[in-house]
């Protein structure tokens, strides 16, 4: 009798946590929007994730605070700019001591998981469950850190392994009384785009559009454009990034790899299970061919090197909308899928040949924009879509609110659940703030923040003391600098403001000096 009065007495405090929902955060990495049908590419059909749009809201507006993978991690767990949280560059060590969004689920009686990606050079904080990636993770025979601290190498490729992994602890290792928090986080479609052996056959002789400015010429753009090294034709590795086989490589004197290079290509494959590594060697072996008997240069290198690109960084792509199928399979499958939130998104954005260049950083729109789209099966609208502009600083505010749970102060970001669940197309912010920090390690992209409304972006490298201007309604890729424009000084002179009411509100003074 007792035991059934205390079911009684304890029954609400149940139907209440389970009516809370279940959040589930997918996040790949460097997964461009437009290599995602549900924008509307041409480059990759994704049809797990598109299913998530025809359920649920595809964000078009949606932007990073600093494009690079470490500090967009921190921003996802704090809410903040990276400035605030200590998370500036993908060197520094994360603070896990502070407040982060996965602690704060904890104290409102969710059970909370993080698997895959973490690359914050310290354990993760505020979870019941992970089991992570190593820095940034291998693609074949992948390691993962335990909560012993054990480091275990898994059979098999990283994303499906990572998914399997997430899966396990949803069914087996989670406590189904409590709802859950589970971040989900992808080393694919990352440098060095490594598929997997079905998709390096899927995607071997497929070939790809052309952006408009993959042959661009990127001189007289300024001190950044000259120094930065994320050149495909230049700086695009022939072996380590497109696994051309070194030995196709040594006669040509402008193609021979060094030997850091030949290093990096052999311990790649050397990780395969040697039952495909010689299949996966004679598909890429072509490449090899194709180099040495046309032996290329300028154009007709990059052209070739464009084609290679694409084919290695989507069929990685596709392996992690792949994996999100299976998620939508299992949720389905088990009844989950009515309460549990799911998000899908990227780190940042990523360039897929525009001016000619691969990886993120910059604060142009290719690399600041990101996918975000959100399923919650009868209260997110299916099928809808918001133009606001959203930041990822917004993602932790979003996800505590939805769950109830009040958002500290502290917090950059303003929650999503008006345009979520009351279908809002407006709110209170009409503009972002951006700030990168990291120079001198990969790529070499100067230090720059700046400020993007609706229709203008003012970007400011202040270490060279460059500013840029540009009008997004007419320029949308962002080619012409309208800086010495007098017809734009009346813009200028607003963004610039604007630009430092941001740098008050969000107290961000320590790097910059004074805005010249």
């Amino acid at each position: 009798m007792k035991k059934y009065l205390l079911l009684i007495w304890l029954l609400p405090i149940i139907v209440t946590a389970q009516q809370r929902p279940n959040i589930i955060y997918i996040m790949s990495d460097d997964h461009d929007a437009n290599a995602i049908s549900a924008y509307g590419s041409q480059l990759l059909a994704t049809p797990n994730i598109d299913r998530l749009a025809k359920e649920g809201m595809l964000f078009k507006q949606a932007f990073v605070g600093n494009s690079i993978c470490g500090p967009a991690r921190a921003t996802l767990l704090t809410g903040q700019h990276s400035h605030k949280n200590g998370m500036k560059d993908n060197r520094t060590r994360f603070d896990g001591s502070q407040i982060t969004m996965p602690k704060l689920f904890q104290q409102y009686g969710y059970q909370t998981a993080i698997v895959g990606k973490w690359h914050l050079h310290t354990y993760p904080t505020g979870f019941d469950y992970w089991k992570i990636l190593p820095g940034q993770g291998l693609y074949y025979q992948p390691r993962l850190i335990s909560m012993t601290g054990d480091t275990n190498t898994y059979a098999g490729y990283a994303t499906e392994v990572i998914t399997k992994e997430a899966i396990d602890w949803l069914d087996k290792k989670r406590d189904d009384t409590k709802p859950f928090l589970l971040l989900l986080h992808h080393k694919a479609p990352h440098r060095y785009f490594f598929p997997s052996p079905k998709n390096i056959e899927a995607f071997r002789d497929k070939i790809f559009p052309e952006p408009a400015t993959l042959y661009a010429d990127t001189t007289g753009k300024g001190t950044a454009w000259k120094l930065q090294t994320m050149s495909i034709l230049h700086d695009m590795k022939l072996s380590s990034d497109l696994k051309v086989d070194p030995v196709y490589l040594i006669d040509i004197p402008w193609l021979k790899p060094d030997s850091a290079e030949i290093a990096y290509y052999n311990s790649i494959f050397n990780r395969i299970p040697v039952t495909e590594r010689e299949r996966i060697k004679k598909i890429y072996s072509i490449r090899g061919e194709i180099l040495q008997q046309q032996k290329p240069k300028g154009n007709d290198l990059l052209k070739l090197k464009y084609q290679w690109y694409m084919q290695d960084y989507l069929a990685s792509a596709a392996s992690v909308d792949e994996s999100v199928g299976e998620i939508l399979n299992y949720l389905d499958s088990t009844g989950l899928a009515k309460n549990t939130m799911v998000v899908y998104t990227s780190d940042q954005g990523f360039y897929l040949g525009q001016n000619g260049w691969f990886d993120k950083r910059w604060m142009y729109d290719v690399s600041m924009r990101t996918p975000l789209i959100i399923r919650w099966l009868g209260k997110i609208k299916a099928g809808s879509s918001n133009e606001t502009m959203v930041q990822n600083i917004d993602y932790a505010p979003t996800f505590l609110a939805m769950a109830g749970i009040t958002v500290p102060t502290s917090m950059h970001g303003l929650s999503l659940q008006p345009l979520l669940i009351q279908q809002k197309t407006t709110w209170n912010r009409k503009s972002l703030y951006y700030h990168f920090y990291e120079y001198e390690a990969d790529h070499t992209v100067l230090q720059h923040l700046g400020v993007r409304t609706e229709r203008y972006k003012l970007i400011y490298f202040y270490t060279v003391n460059e500013w840029q201007l540009f009008d997004l309604l007419k320029d949308p890729s962002e080619q012409r600098n309208l800086i010495q424009n007098k017809a734009y000084s009346g813009i200028l002179a607003d963004m610039k403001k604007e630009l430092l009411r941001l740098r008050d509100q969000y107290d961000d003074h320590e790097m910059a000096g004074e805005l010249k």
